[in-house]
């Protein structure tokens, strides 16, 4: 009898997994085409009040005005970035969880740390691009030295000595200052914070000398008259501080930009990614976030799910030989 049996309860099984096919397939699709029906998480991989939760908060807020669903900002910091990243790649693929593409986790991070919980290749899904900021190196009004070229008399004159703050190991701050300490041929001591927000507190308080940051951070503090901006890292002056000069113009060959995006985790549905992708568009084209933009000295940098994760693995590429010359590295 169960030679008799067993065929039958293998064709049924196969009849109902082909007939199943076709029935999640369509739910894919309707999930795909009524996406977003709920709020989207959206995790910042720095905590609150730094230039990427601001730059964040911006875009989420544009992105819930054009879909109706809120797109709720969770701040996951640490590491650099890294606790937040490996938050998005390990959540589920259903469109719903959604995070910042950052140049410290996805570029930096894969040279800099010896291990990762997280591949930045094969874990993510990119969705889109966002903005592209420069770093300022800023310092506290008190040190004696105002510009590029001062400073580099000062630190070489005093190896050691003077230290910078960043919001965290493997940050594209950390590679401004790195690249600064190879080309200027200084020794400077790197303190790593959580986050700019706390790395500005003591940089006021004169715990550390100077910092570099994503312009929006020094942009505040400098029109407090709080701390002393002294250079852009951009290659070219930047229209929000025209007056502030290039890191460039001092030490040939020096740029760094940092950059931010959308991504989720591996395995989300193409319509879906398509779908976050055109709303992201959407908000980075809305008259009030450009002038947010503008304000924050962000560059709008809007680019497809493709172009995002190719535009990933080449920074990733080309900021490789800058770690590794500058013996920065994570154990």
């Amino acid at each position: 009898m169960k030679r008799l049996i067993l065929p039958r309860r293998r064709a049924l099984i196969l009849s109902a997994g082909a007939l199943a096919s076709p029935m999640i397939a369509s739910g894919i699709a309707r999930a795909a085409a009524d996406w977003p029906n709920k709020p989207v998480r959206y995790i910042n991989v720095f905590p609150p009040g730094g230039p990427t939760d601001t730059l964040s908060r911006i875009v989420c807020h544009e992105m819930s005005e054009a879909t109706g669903q809120q797109f709720i900002v969770d701040n996951k910091s640490g590491s650099g970035g890294n606790v937040g990243a490996d938050a998005i790649a390990k959540s589920p693929p259903d469109g719903y969880t959604i995070g910042l593409y950052t140049i410290a986790s996805h570029a930096i991070a894969p040279t800099l740390y010896a291990k990762l919980p997280f591949d930045a290749g094969k874990d993510f899904t990119g969705i889109a691009m966002l903005w592209s900021v420069p770093n300022m190196l800023m310092t506290r009004l008190d040190l004696p030295a105002k510009t590029v070229p001062e400073l580099i008399e000062l630190t070489r004159a005093n190896p050691g000595k003077y230290s910078f703050a960043s919001s965290g190991a493997g940050t594209s701050p950390q590679i401004s200052g790195e690249l600064f300490k190879q080309l200027a041929k200084v020794q400077l001591l790197h303190v790593p914070y959580k986050g700019s927000a706390p790395a500005h507190q003591d940089l006021l308080a004169g715990q550390v000398d100077m910092m570099w940051d994503n312009i929006p951070g020094p942009l505040g503090l400098m029109r407090g008259g709080k701390v002393r901006g002294l250079a852009v890292t951009s290659k070219q002056r930047h229209p929000a501080v025209p007056d502030i000069p290039t890191m460039a113009e001092f030490l040939p060959g020096y740029e760094i930009t940092s950059w931010g995006g959308i991504c989720a985790p591996a395995g989300v549905p193409q319509d879906m990614v398509e779908k976050c992708s055109a709303v992201a568009k959407k908000a980075l084209e809305a008259p009030a976030v450009k002038a947010a933009f503008e304000k924050q000295g962000a560059t709008a940098i809007w680019m497809n799910p493709a172009d995002t994760a190719a535009f990933r693995a080449a920074e990733e590429k080309r900021l490789a030989p800058i770690i590794k010359e500058s013996g920065a590295r994570v154990e």
